[in-house]
């Protein structure tokens, strides 16, 4: 089968366009999928410049998000058949294969029906998004209604889904975006209120909009000079969630303020064979496919590539500002 290889750790060049064995069906509830979607994201261009999340010889093949068609089923299966359509977020980060490949096969513990009313380049946009703007959201932010939550980022590829989900949970959001143009995407995802980081102070803007109370919840996608300006900007006894590690700061000011500080992982059970914990992601696919077949949540796809052109997806990932997500087209 055709499949992008990463042959070495560097730049998006390494990433090789060949020809490998084709998976095959070795256990009973294992399922194969012909995959017609692959999402791209910012963890797989970290594990294509940094090395694999394993200990595992190169070559490999990246790529956690993936939709595609059923094509095959083990004995024991009795979930899905040939011909479902479906999405997941598996594998990509070195031990088990990646989804930048014409075939996958995987457990169908992991596997979920795709929302019906969407392509499969939107579904192989969200898995990972998702979850990760959930686990932020609602399980490490505990967002409650009514509550003001301050999105950073609210143009990329969890950003935009953390706005929607917000709003499903009627909280009042106020997002951060680079540019006018992307203000109006925001604005018309739902978000309440928006700062153009460019042209305004954030930790300013966001007093202003709360009554000098700040942000019940941050929900920080950019890393540590972001969060350590954002504790100013969240509210006494509130809290903050980051997806990226924190450089050595100093935290007096979150101290004083009685906050919070969670961080949102959600390769964490994957990583650590937390089986439990994918069956929740697995949940939360399931619910969302719900709200998206509901017309409550859309996926907005920035930029669509052939699998051949997934160096290029990287080179466009790594140099920042997109907007949404990035796909590779597979079929």
């Amino acid at each position: 089968m055709k499949a992008i290889v990463m042959t070495a750790t560097g730049n998006p060049d390494v990433l090789q366009y060949r020809d490998i064995p084709e998976p095959q069906i070795t256990k009973p509830t294992q399922v194969k999928v012909k995959l017609a979607a692959a999402g791209v994201n910012p963890v797989d261009t970290k594990i294509r410049r940094n090395g694999l999340l394993y200990d595992q010889a190169l070559p490999a093949v990246l790529g956690c998000d993936g939709a595609g068609t059923v094509t095959e089923v083990g004995h024991s299966v009795t979930q899905f058949k040939p011909g479902d359509k479906v999405w997941f977020c598996h594998g990509g980060l070195g031990r088990e294969q990646g989804n930048y490949a014409e075939f996958n096969v995987l457990d169908e513990r992991w596997v979920g029906l795709m929302p019906s009313s969407l392509s499969f380049v939107q579904a192989a946009a969200l898995p990972l998004v998702l979850i990760t703007a959930w686990g932020g959201l609602y399980d490490r932010g505990d967002l409650q209604e009514g509550q003001t939550v301050l999105i950073h980022a609210g143009a990329g590829g969890v950003g935009h889904v953390a706005i929607q989900l917000a709003k499903l949970m009627w909280g009042r959001v106020i997002t951060t975006v680079s540019n006018a143009e992307k203000a109006g995407f925001v604005k018309a995802l739902g978000a309440d209120e928006v700062i153009i980081y460019s042209q305004e102070d954030v930790v300013s803007a966001v007093l202003n909009l709360t009554g000098g109370k700040g942000a019940d919840l941050v929900f920080d996608t950019v890393g540590p000079a972001v969060f350590k300006e954002s504790i100013n900007a969240t509210a006494h006894f509130g809290r903050i969630i980051t997806l990226l590690g924190l450089d050595e700061m100093d935290l007096t000011e979150a101290r004083m303020r009685n906050l919070l500080i969670g961080f949102e992982l959600m390769l964490t059970p994957m990583l650590r064979d937390l089986d439990e914990a994918r069956d929740k992601h697995v949940k939360i696919l399931q619910q969302c496919r719900s709200w998206i077949d509901e017309g409550l949540l859309k996926p907005h796809i920035g930029h669509e590539f052939s699998l051949q052109q997934a160096a290029q997806a990287h080179s466009l990932i790594e140099a920042g500002h997109t907007t949404g997500k990035i796909v590779l087209s597979i079929a």
